[in-house]
């Protein structure tokens, strides 16, 4: 490691600037008798060769020798800077000298070591000479620089800001680091790259083919950072001191960075670059929706440490951002047991409430001090995250930033992170410790060593006479990789899923703040808030430095996500959520299918759990046109199908040979449904009427002329008729049993109809709810509308497709927990809803979809190019794809007992698939 690759912004005071650097010789200063041995005893010469750099409230010199320490010249110390005399110093040509007499050197780095910072408080004169400029080069800066230093603290910072923006205004991008002079030129703008604790200012350039960062100053190892167009993986909008001028890129794996976090003088610069970035041809960015990413957990498509990675990121939590660190809960109450029972709730530490209120003895104490106070009012005056936080749980990963956030100095080795279960009983009782947890504590993949003093920094000695040193773990854990693992598992446990959604609206949805943070005892101080103060509405500086100061400190609220209570999660693992966990993290798509069978029995899962080990079993060219509609009886012995060539074909299962045959009137039929156990089969005709087939007799006979044009389609319920027309109309009919039955039986429209819903499209397709109250009802223009009957109540219009619904289907939930998919030509798979009227989950496939059917994750879909198309809603995935038919798949069932997929296409046949024997 040379002299380059040591120093570090992170050496600087906070919010500190690096200009540039000079070559130098250092000739150390003179030693007086009654000084102890030190590192200069190692220099006989006397002198030291390194680079001096100028920053903007200190001068430091980093030796190329390791054994010397990193030497800061703090300008508030320095009493004179001027030009020097070469008198006493062997060797030094004229006019390159610079002396500095000053009275405190702070130390850092001396032999490489990560250790506090040693302040030498002596009167000292100090002699550089510039190897390669004249001292009249550096002078005119630096005494500048420290000429602010000895005004007030409100003018320095004034005087520093101003030396600061006129030397960044007049940088310019560098156009010789542009890898082929050829690219155009998007956008040139000034911009401050975010790594943890430090700011540094730099010219951000955007071209054709690449985004370009050159930072003001040659601290990095490169002296532009270049991502490729092609390697951005992902663009979010960042919000940076409660303002929302950051933007964070994350970048492929090629890529020479990971990511590049970066902030904007104001938030429409910020917006300027976002969307001249994302508008250029070879940006492929992977995004997810908000509404995918909840469906995808609640349906357990996705861990709870994958979701809150998620949310945080949602809510501009960065691991860039010390300030807004992705927050973690304490999930685990036991510290102290020889082991864990994970299914034992008495284990967990209670998520539907803030750290704070988690003993109640302590809450009362804070909320007396509450009604107290003036307001704002707030009940915590630190934060469950901060920068101090952060850095108490990864002092031993990251001692560099502990030193830096702390000048130079580690904290009382008794309030350090020395035991799990000390910090436990310290956030559940001390009266200002409220600090949730990191991700490091649940991440498998990351780095346990935060729990290890691997570096062999020495923390300090505790008052118990041990020195600090690894992390004290609890006794059901044998080291830092069992912790992690232990404290994972129960992350994703059952009882921490069905209580996960409660902490979130704590952290990340309705009770943050407001009425309903006081109702749930989670008021933080103002500042915490964004909205609270625009610092760029702050025209003062020094005001605006001290409010940031105090953002800092005291912590930031997350970006509120959620205004709405989070629906929990799914409660069960149940059958469809198993097959998809062996299959979703696998890209072959019938390679995934197959693993399902080694975990699930065929006879709990049936076709849908195995997909990709169906096969065709039968097939039957008995219609003359397009097979319009199928469906199975009610004990899976039989399968009806109709077409477009009026007939009704009665086919056993699972030969599909031919039982019987008959004419529907004389146009296409349109759908068809069995009664539930009953011989009567429902059959729709674009001759405006809906006729009963008794499979018992044989015989069709007309039911109702419903429509004043074609039944589109149809489904029966407890005695309930639902039809819908092209004629852009749904009626509800009510009719007996009995009547259904009756042999030959007719019915009077006029005497069985309850209710009319008007529609500004035809209706292609309906779904009501196996409870009998919500209706869904679709149209050629894409628009779904739910009813409540039997009133019936217009409940939501949602456009969920760009052209005609050929599908929607309701799951299995009840009350709150149900959900509506719907199906489209223009490809989409969406999930609706019907209690807010909104898109849960959304999926754009190249796939024109024509019929479909839902359980629990999976879609089973018919699609325009004659595939059946098995799709995962939770991860998104397309999980397998047969190859059917020749033609459209136009309708399809699943059997009752989930052991055949029945399909009809626009090649005239019906097909049966079900299990390989």
């Amino acid at each position: 490691m040379d002299g380059m690759e040591r120093f570090s912004l992170l050496l600087l005071e906070p919010g500190e600037i690096y200009f540039e650097d000079y070559a130098a010789v250092y000739t150390l200063p003179s030693r007086e008798e009654d000084e102890t041995e030190s590192w200069q005893d190692m220099f006989e010469e006397g002198i030291l060769r390194g680079r001096l750099k100028v920053c903007s409230k200190s001068l430091v010199f980093d030796s190329r020798d390791l054994r010397a320490p990193i030497i800061k010249f703090p300008f508030r110390a320095v009493e004179t800077i001027q030009e020097g005399s070469t008198s006493n110093s062997p060797g030094e040509g004229g006019g390159n000298v610079i002396e500095i007499h000053n009275n405190l050197t702070v130390e850092m780095l001396e032999g490489g070591i990560l250790q506090p910072y040693t302040f030498c408080r002596k009167s000292r004169r100090h002699v550089f000479r510039l190897v390669y400029c004249s001292a009249s080069a550096v002078l005119p800066q630096a005494c500048q620089l420290h000429r602010a230093a000895t005004l007030p603290p409100n003018d320095q910072n004034t005087m520093i800001q101003a030396i600061v923006r006129s030397r960044q205004s007049r940088q310019k991008f560098d156009r010789a680091l542009v890898s082929d002079l050829s690219e155009t030129e998007v956008l040139e703008t000034k911009a401050f790259q975010v790594t943890p604790l430090v700011t540094n200012p730099g010219t951000l350039l955007l071209t054709s083919e690449a985004l370009y960062f050159q930072p003001h100053n040659n601290v990095e190892k490169h002296p532009v950072i270049r991502v490729s167009l092609p390697e951005v993986r992902q663009v979010i909008k960042r919000r940076y001191l409660l303002r929302q001028v950051g933007l964070e890129i994350f970048c492929r794996e090629l890529c020479m960075i990971k990511h590049l976090f970066l902030i904007f003088k104001e938030c429409g610069e910020r917006d300027r670059v976002y969307d001249l970035l994302m508008r250029q041809e070879q940006v492929s960015v992977v995004e997810l929706r908000q509404d995918n990413a909840t469906y995808q957990w609640q349906a357990r498509a996705i861990s709870n440490y994958d979701y809150l990675c998620y949310l945080n990121s949602q809510a501009d939590r960065s691991e860039n951002d010390l300030t807004q660190y992705p927050v973690f809960p304490w999930v685990l109450a036991d510290y102290v047991s020889e082991t864990l029972d994970l299914e034992d709730p008495g284990i967990y530490r209670d998520l539907t409430k803030p750290v704070g209120a988690l003993n109640q003895e302590r809450l009362d104490r804070l909320k007396e001090r509450c009604q107290d106070m003036p307001e704002p009012r707030f009940l915590y005056g630190s934060h469950y995250s901060t920068p101090g936080f952060v850095l108490y749980y990864l002092v031993r990963l990251y001692p560099q930033y502990m030193l830096c956030l702390q000048n130079g100095r580690f904290d009382h080795p008794d309030r350090m992170f020395n035991s799990l279960h000390e910090t436990w009983c310290n956030v559940t009782t001390n009266p200002s410790d409220f600090k949730e947890l990191i991700p490091e504590f649940y991440n498998l993949e990351g780095d346990p060593s935060f729990l290890t003093n691997t570096l062999n920094i020495s923390f300090g000695t505790r008052q118990n006479g041990k020195p600090v040193g690894d992390v004290e773990l609890p006794p059901w854990a044998s080291g830092p990789s069992d912790v992690i693992r232990i404290m994972r598992d129960a992350l994703e446990s059952e009882h921490v899923s069905a209580n996960l959604h409660h902490w979130i609206d704590l952290i990340f949805g309705y009770k943050q703040r407001g009425k309903e943070a006081e109702n749930a005892d989670n008021l933080f101080y103002h500042l915490c808030y964004e909205g609270s103060v625009d610092l760029g509405e702050v025209t003062d500086l020094n005001e605006r430095l001290a409010l940031e100061v105090q953002i800092t400190e005291f912590g930031q609220v997350p970006k509120q996500l959620f205004s709405r209570p989070h629906q929990p999660r799914t409660r069960s693992l149940g059958l469809y959520h198993s097959m998809c966990l062996s299959t979703s993290s696998r890209d072959d798509t019938e390679g995934g299918i197959g693993e399902a069978k080694k975990t699930l029995g065929p006879l709990e899962c049936g076709v849908w759990g195995r997909l990709g080990d169906i096969q065709e079993l039968a097939e039957s060219c008995v219609h003359r046109e397009t097979v319009l509609g199928v469906t199975f009886t009610s004990d899976t012995n039989q399968l009806v199908s109709v077409g477009q060539d009026s007939l009704a074909k009665v086919l056993a299962v699972p030969t599909l040979d031919q039982v019987r045959s008959v004419r529907v009137g004389s146009m296409a039929v349109s759908c068809c449904q069995h009664i539930p156990g009953t011989q009567t089969v429902l059959l729709a005709s674009w001759d405006n009427s809906v006729y009963r087939y008794s499979l018992e007799y044989g015989q069709v006979s007309s039911v109702l002329e419903a429509h004043a044009d074609a039944v589109s389609c149809l489904q029966w319920f407890s005695g309930t008729l639902i039809t819908g027309s092209w004629e852009c109309t749904v009626r509800v009919w009510k009719v007996s049993e009995d009547k259904v039955n009756e042999r030959g039986g007719q019915l009077s429209a006029s005497e069985s109809v309850v209710c009319e819903m008007d529609h500004d499209a035809p209706v292609t397709c309906l779904a009501l709810h196996s409870d009998g109250s919500l209706l869904a009802t679709a149209t050629q223009d894409g628009l779904v509308t739910l009813w409540l009957l039997p009133t019936p109540d217009l409940l939501h219009q949602i456009t969920c497709h760009d052209g005609s619904v050929s599908g929607v289907a309701w799951n299995r939930g009840e009350g709150e927990e149900s959900r509506l998919l719907t199906a489209g030509r223009d490809g989409r798979l969406t999930i609706i809803d019907p209690n807010l009227g909104t898109t849960v989950c959304t999926h754009t496939t190249t796939h024109e979809f024509r019929c479909v059917a839902w359980e629990g994750r999976l879609v089973a879909a018919g699609v325009e190019k004659g595939y059946l198309i098995l799709f995962d809603m939770g991860t998104g995935k397309e999980l397998a794809r047969l190859l059917a038919h020749i033609g459209a798949v136009t309708c399809l069932a699943v059997s009752p007992d989930q052991q055949y997929i029945a399909t009809g296409s626009a090649d005239r046949r019906v097909k049966l698939w079900g299990m390989r024997s």
